[in-house]
């Protein structure tokens, strides 16, 4: 590859800035009939960072992306590498988590 996309580079600038182990960050650009697939990488430490608080880093990316491709006439998708084997906590079930008393209603018939 003789020059990285301006929306790869864009990208890995972004990230690199973002987490504290640039070394480990790599962005992978694949192109097909949907558009551009860009896949981010980096050091699962860092996955809190790329991601940020209930999502709000990686759609302020995405959105940002967004920008960069049509400002090149192409559909710029991110898709942000989960490794095998990454923890994140399991989350509850809605009404548990709420403290909602849903008893009433679960012999309900419609």
């Amino acid at each position: 590859m003789a020059a990285k996309a301006t929306d790869q580079a864009f990208l890995e600038i972004i990230a690199k800035t973002v987490v504290s182990n640039p070394d480990a960050v790599a962005v992978e650009r694949t192109v097909d009939e949907m558009g551009v697939l860009l896949t981010l990488k980096v050091d699962p430490v860092d996955m809190g960072y790329i991601i940020g608080r209930k999502g709000q880093t990686a759609q302020a990316i995405r959105t940002l992306l967004k920008i960069v491709g049509a400002k090149n006439n192409a559909r710029v998708n991110l898709k942000i590498y989960e490794p095998e084997g990454s923890q994140r906590p399991a989350r509850a079930e809605r009404s548990e988590s709420a403290g909602i008393d849903t008893s009433s209603v679960d012999d309900l018939k419609i």
